[in-house]
Parts: C-alpha cells; structure tokens; sequence
C-alpha cells in the first residue's frame, strides 16, 4: 500500500471526476474521494492548504491501481484535534487497505507535536467504518451531531498492528 499526496491543482481534477494520471480500480475516483478532493481544492483556493494535513490517493504499492482516498478534514486545531476520513472504491473493499492506510496516516499525524487527538466520524450505521477505526487503534468515544465519533492518540499507534481475519 502506499499513499500519494494529491496536490491542490490535482486535486481539482479529481474533484471533477477525472482519473488526474491515476489507474482507478473502478475505472474513476469513488464519489466520496472526489468529495474530499473537492474540499481540499477549496481550501488551497483560500489560502488554507497545508502540505501533508489535505488528501492521500490510496494506491496498491504492486500495481500502482488507485483503490481510493485517505486524508484530513483540514489541519490540526488549537486544541490539537485532527479529524481523517477515508473511502475506497466498492471493488478494493474488504482487503484491509482501509485500516492499513488509516493506521499508518492517524499514526503519522498522531506523532506531530501539533496532535493530541485523531479522530473520525461514522455514520451509526456504517458498521464496516466502525471496524476499520477499532481495527487501525480507534476508540468509541461517544456521539457528535448524530455521528458516532471514534479517537486515538499515540499511544494507538505506538506497537504495531494485529490482524485477525
């Protein structure tokens, strides 16, 4: 697995639904991937881009086929909060790519001095979601504006992962 960086004027272009160079496992970038492109577009057009706290293209390190997207609601808070999200094309689901790429990309944010607290949100009934977070070191930690709301720190990510089947 590796994770690609999607610059903003890139990821404009995945925002528009345009491949933007890449292989996608379903022929075109997932809608919620090039939702998030979007949003990173946005906040690069408003002077808010912050290299490595936009979007990732999740891509299979042997193929190079891009399987979907990892990346942050935007840069660390005051506080030190830090929210991710992440979507994978239907065909790439079920693998383990999801986890792989929410521990290593919470795991990296989680050992910047500027983190305390990783985060996501899932809806109630995306049980999947809740599994990658408890499988990639996330704690349930309550409900926020109907969602529920899942944390790690670093201590999440301090020994590595188990996988169970």
């Amino acid at each position: 697995m590796a994770l690609r960086a999607l610059l903003p004027t890139v990821a404009a272009r995945v925002a528009d639904g345009e491949p933007a160079g890449f292989d996608w496992i379903d022929g075109a970038p997932p809608p919620a991937t090039s939702d998030g492109a979007r949003i990173a577009a946005r906040a690069a057009a408003a002077g808010l881009y912050r290299p490595g706290w936009g979007v990732f293209v999740l891509t299979d390190a042997t193929t190079g086929t891009a399987l979907g997207s990892i990346g942050f609601h935007g840069p660390p808070d005051g506080a030190g909060w830090v929210e991710i999200g992440y979507d994978l094309a239907p065909s790439a689901r079920g693998a383990g790519w999801a986890t792989d790429a929410t521990r290593l990309l919470a795991g990296w944010a989680a050992a910047r001095p500027e983190v305390g607290t990783v985060c996501a949100l899932t809806e109630p009934e995306n049980l999947p979601s809740q599994r990658v977070l408890e499988r990639a070191g996330f704690r349930f930690a309550g409900q926020r504006d109907g969602l529920r709301a899942y944390e790690a720190d670093g201590a999440a990510f301090a020994t590595p992962p188990v996988r169970t089947a």
